[in-house]
């Protein structure tokens, strides 16, 4: 899954990558989390824009936010089934910039952080979807939520799900809400092996008030080549269609 994520590269070279107009100048963040501002990617008239909207999806015809389970991610393979999440499949699919997350591992009674990147670095795209809530009083908020899909070789040494990572040459067919659902589903898949690059990183990130580079600093030697079975927590976790802090 993905509880907490990163977005270090310069403004200006995530607009290079989205190709959106805005301007937007923002500092970087170590240590996002959910239900903060997040930046993502939308089309409005057809056209790429940057916005910030509340990570943790709301749909539409919830009446009470406070009464509804935080949605930080959407499993993949029921995003089109999924009452939550189908209507946001069909007409409001967004991308969320990026540099890289962070998963968790218990090994001994121990619970260790690493920090996943795209090999070599740079920013990278999840795919998202998005919601409008209304409230009673006319009160507009917009939310998101990262799909996920079943980890690649690298990312599963450390967690059986990852976020879906999209390419540049993807980003149309995923926007675009007039091409068949299908055809946007289909590139629900893990990244190629190889592509990406795990290591172990300090427990401070663990504290949502740590925002800082040293977060991203190797502390310990690389995570295990192999992937480990997840556990039955992990399972009923992943089936819910939900994510965790942790």
């Amino acid at each position: 899954m993905c509880g907490r994520y990163a977005i270090t590269s310069a403004p200006e070279a995530i607009r290079a990558l989205f190709r959106y107009p805005e301007r937007p100048n923002f500092p970087p963040r170590y240590n996002v989390a959910p239900t903060q501002p997040v930046p993502i990617v939308r089309l409005t008239e057809s056209e790429r824009h940057f916005a910030l909207v509340r990570w943790g999806l709301i749909p539409a015809w919830v009446k009470d936010p406070k009464n509804f389970a935080l949605l930080i991610n959407a499993r993949g393979e029921s995003v089109q089934d999924k009452p939550a999440f189908k209507n946001a499949m069909k007409r409001r699919r967004c991308l969320f910039p990026a540099d890289g997350f962070y998963e968790w591992k218990t090994e001994g009674g121990r619970r260790r952080a690493f920090h996943l990147r795209k090999a070599g670095g740079g920013p990278i795209a999840f795919a998202g979807l998005w919601e409008t809530w209304i409230g009673p009083n006319g009160e507009e908020i917009d939310t998101a939520a990262i799909v996920t899909t079943e980890a690649n070789r690298e990312m599963g040494a450390v967690h059986h799900r990852a976020p879906v990572i999209l390419p540049p040459e993807q980003f149309d067919l995923w926007l675009d809400d007039r091409s068949e659902v299908a055809a946007a589903a289909g590139l629900i898949a893990p990244a190629p092996d190889g592509s990406m690059e795990v290591y172990e990183v300090s427990s401070a990130v663990n504290k949502v008030a740590n925002d800082s580079p040293d977060l991203i600093e190797p502390c310990s030697a690389p995570a295990e080549a192999e992937p480990r079975k997840p556990t039955a927590r992990q399972k009923r976790v992943a089936d819910s269609g939900q994510g965790s802090l942790f």
